[in-house]
Formats: structure tokens, C-alpha cells, sequence
């Protein structure tokens, strides 16, 4: 499955106000943490969705996605590539706009569900390299 343009996916980012983040842990030394941290201090709201977390970053986690009140615009996962049509179906069932599956997780299966259900879908990138390329420093590509 190929990626939406640097323009679609630069659109998502600035239209994009709630994060629910899947796979969040509160280790400071985790990929996540950092990349939620990014996201924070760039004015997003970010949702901890982990079972094993009460609280990450000072936000309330949530043990399940579909336990995440109002809507959310992006969920965005830190989970292995087994667990990502779960995730999809979740994030379907949830009224996401966007899939996102961070860099080094990807499954064209979950992305196709996604993409028939009408939600956007951005694998195997960071969400937070994809945003200060497009969003901070601007980058335009079709």
C-alpha cells in the first residue's frame, strides 16, 4: 500500500487536533513518550491508549480505544504488526479520521480495512519526523 502525497498527509497533521496514541508508555526512554511529548508541545491533544498506564505525560490513559470519549482525529500506533488489523477495527469503530502506524509498523490488511471504511492511512512513518518535515519546515511534494 503507498503512502498518501507529503500534501495529503500534511493536511491531516494541520487539521488534526486529538491524538490517540495506542501502545503510549510512560517510560521516558520509549520511542513513544518522546514522539507524544513532540506532539503536546506542538499544541495536540494526545490520549494515552495502554492498558498497562493509569496516567502518561499528565493525560489520563485509557485501557481500550473504543474507551476514548469525543472524537478522535488520528490514532496513531506504537503496536506490532499482528496487532494492527485489531487496531484498525478499533480505530474504524471509533470514528477515527486517520490510521497512522509508526515507522517500522505496517499491514497492508489493516490499511486496506481502514481505506474501505473512508479512513486516511499513513504507514511505516513517524508521525513526529512527518510533521516537522511538512508542518514545521514545510515541505511540499505531490
Amino acid at each position: 500500500m503507498e503512502n498518501p502525497s507529503d500534501v495529503r498527509v500534511a493536511s491531516v497533521l494541520r487539521s488534526a487536533n486529538r491524538i490517540a496514541m495506542v501502545g503510549l508508555s510512560s517510560n521516558p526512554e520509549r520511542p513513544s513518550y518522546n514522539v507524544a511529548r513532540y506532539l503536546m508541545e506542538h499544541g495536540y491533544e494526545v490520549i494515552p491508549v495502554n492498558p498497562n498506564e493509569n496516567e502518561v505525560l499528565g493525560a489520563l490513559a485509557f485501557a481500550r480505544l473504543r474507551d476514548v470519549p469525543g472524537h478522535i482525529d488520528i490514532v496513531n500506533v506504537f503496536r506490532r504488526n499482528t496487532a494492527l488489523v485489531g487496531h484498525a477495527k478499533d480505530a474504524i469503530a471509533a470514528g477515527a479520521g486517520t490510521l497512522w502506524m509508526q515507522l517500522g509498523v505496517a499491514s497492508d490488511e489493516a490499511a486496506k480495512l481502514a481505506i474501505d471504511a473512508g479512513l486516511t492511512v499513513v504507514q511505516d512513518r513517524c508521525i513526529f519526523v512527518e510533521h516537522s518535515r511538512l508542518v514545521l519546515h514545510g515541505a511540499r511534494s505531490a
